[in-house]
């Protein structure tokens, strides 16, 4: 690879993900397209022929995260004429108009659903610019200079790629993200992604089964399922699929030890689900559902389906239903018209719900929204100072709780070294990137084992944890190192 990389530059591709793990998908995707076209991956965008930013417009310091980076990348850019500069993900589909005024720098801007046509792409902005440099070179006695500036290619909201489509993981060989569907039907005041990515569209299960089929031959060990709704997977098929159906089938993928759910709503979580993630040791304990708030006013204000006594209700029934379920959700402070009550109803239910993992979310005014144009705009002071405050009572929440966890045993996943040469994984009650992870005491085992620890201590949103050696250790296999190997 590194020989190729250096005898063709202009075929090598430095790419940044920025976002949710479901615009990491696309990026992985859009690299998988470009490696089966010839392209290679690069990680010096220095000696890159192709600069990418797969961006997020999700709120504002999203959007400011991805055109820092754009920025930054164009300096690249800058010392070499011939490397190309490509927006990608959920800001150029928003805001590809504006931007190409804005930033002459970057070559191309794709959207949502334009970037299954990536490399085709790519190959028609060099042939424009191969063209373009040979005008420049016949005219340049005259003076005259041909106009040149970013191609657009926005289209549809999005695309669901199946999985014959290529696709090269990003995270750790162990553990992968698996997109089950595209688009939201919810119509949330804050939330501007049902116009960025469209309605709801769901991936047949065979497809999933078989992607995740793969992943597993290539060493992952856990996948985790993301939607934007996740629980309303499959519904507007209308053909019997569902979330449930879907876990019954890869809880079948021989090699796959653990299947997490991110982005649950509220909605269709019955006791059949329920049940069902309870009987069965592959399907982690953990339900990820964004709550938003807890006060029926606010609640409302946003658009959301349930009242707050029916999300104490579910929150509840899913404690009942699962013995020992890790809940994870997020919550939004100075939404329009926030009151301090509300915002002490809501400190109170973090408190007396005692939710495992929290979230918390500055409001962020964005236009194209239903809370807008609302009136009784917060402060962004006062945004900052309730944030602070809803932190502080689940950092509480979070020390009784890692506190009472001291003793007990739990499986870990094994995921490495830190820079400071400590071992370190993940308990199924902690997802990847976002959760805590557990520092691990005499770990004999290498990335990617399922191992048994007992609790020793907790630091802040983290754990620590010794190895017990008396129980037989799973080591990788020599497939599993090789994809770990650089």
């Amino acid at each position: 690879m590194m020989n190729k990389l250096q005898s063709s530059p202009d075929k090598s591709v430095y790419l940044v993900n920025l976002g949710c793990p479901k615009n990491l998908v696309d990026g992985e995707v859009m690299l998988g397209l470009l490696a089966d076209a010839g392209y290679t991956l690069s990680l010096d965008p220095e000696q890159a022929g192709v600069l990418m930013v797969n961006t997020c417009s999700f709120i504002d310091e999203a959007k400011e995260e991805s055109i820092e980076t754009i920025l930054d990348l164009a300096t690249y850019k800058a010392t070499k004429a011939e490397k190309q500069l490509i927006v990608t993900g959920c800001l150029a589909q928003r805001y590809g108009q504006e931007l190409r005024e804005l930033l002459p720098e970057v070559d191309v801007f794709v959207g949502t659903g334009e970037f299954l046509r990536i490399t085709e792409i790519l190959e028609q902005k060099r042939r424009a610019l191969e063209k373009r440099e040979r005008v420049l070179q016949s005219d340049k006695k005259s003076g005259r200079v041909p106009s040149s500036g970013p191609t657009l290619y926005l289209g549809a909201s999005h695309v669901l790629p199946d999985h014959t489509v290529p696709r090269i993981p990003t995270t750790h060989f162990y553990s992968a993200y698996l997109k089950v569907a595209e688009g939201c039907n919810h119509k949330c005041a804050f939330c501007i992604i049902p116009k960025i990515r469209g309605l709801q569209e769901s991936r047949p299960i065979a497809s999933l089964v078989a992607e995740a089929t793969g992943l597993v031959a290539h060493g992952v060990r856990e996948i985790n399922l993301i939607a934007q709704d996740l629980t309303a997977y499959g519904r507007e098929r209308r053909d019997g699929t569902t979330l449930l159906a879907l876990l019954k089938a890869l809880v079948r993928v021989e090699g796959l030890d653990w299947i997490r759910l991110l982005y649950c709503y509220p909605n269709y979580l019955d006791e059949a689900l329920l049940g069902f993630i309870a009987a069965q040791e592959k399907v982690c304990p953990y339900i990820d559902m964004p709550l938003q708030h807890i006060s029926d006013r606010m609640l409302r204000r946003m658009k959301r389906e349930k009242s707050g006594d029916g999300i104490r209700r579910v929150v509840d029934r899913i404690r009942a239903a699962i013995p020992g379920v890790i809940v994870r959700s997020s919550f939004i402070v100075g939404f329009p018209g926030e009151r301090e009550d509300d915002f002490q109803q809501l400190c109170d239910f973090v408190t007396e719900a005692a939710l495992d993992h929290v979230g918390v979310f500055r409001y962020s005014q964005e236009e194209g929204t239903a809370a807008g144009t609302m009136a009784d705009q917060v402060s962004e002071e006062l945004k900052e100072d309730r944030w602070h405050k809803l932190m502080a009572c689940q950092a509480e929440v979070v020390r009784k709780k890692n506190r009472a966890l001291v003793g007990e045993e739990r499986a870990v996943l094994v995921c490495g070294q830190d820079d400071h040469g400590r071992w370190w994984g993940r308990t199924q009650g902690q997802a990847p990137d976002i959760d805590g992870i557990v520092f691990l005491e005499q770990c004999l085992a290498e990335s990617g084992a399922m191992i048994r620890a007992r609790i020793t201590g907790a630091s802040g949103y983290d754990l620590q944890a010794r190895c017990l050696p008396e129980q037989p250790l799973q080591q990788p296999t020599a497939l599993d190192l090789a994809v770990a190997s650089p």
